[in-house]
């Protein structure tokens, strides 16, 4: 009996939440600080619902890096805004731009 391609996407999900619960279990998730952001100096975008984009971005939890997909809520000229889910905990940070790729790209 194979699996259903149907419903791949479906597993490939709850595997990728059950990534994120591990890695959150062993440090907490970092983010960018108020000086690498540089708020003060830099232009801050904030994305409305409609033009947050889908993105894979790499975050850490503690030492652990993880390829998380989530979606891009606000930015400057170097950092990205993200905010992701695992089940019923939803995660925000900042990390670099570079961290972050736009889906289908």
């Amino acid at each position: 009996m194979g699996t259903s391609k149907r419903l791949a996407p479906y597993y490939d999900m709850q595997a990728q939440h059950q990534a994120i619960l591990a890695a959150a279990k062993r440090g907490p998730l970092q983010s960018l600080t108020d000086r690498e952001l540089a708020l003060r100096e830099q232009p801050l975008t904030v994305y409305p619902h409609a033009l947050q984009r889908r993105v894979r971005a790499w975050v850490r939890f503690g030492p652990e890096a993880i390829r998380v997909e989530a979606k891009i809520v606000r930015s400057t000229p170097l950092a990205a805004g993200i905010e992701f889910r695992a089940q019923a905990h939803t995660f925000r940070c900042w990390v670099w731009g570079n961290a972050v790729e736009l889906e289908g790209d």
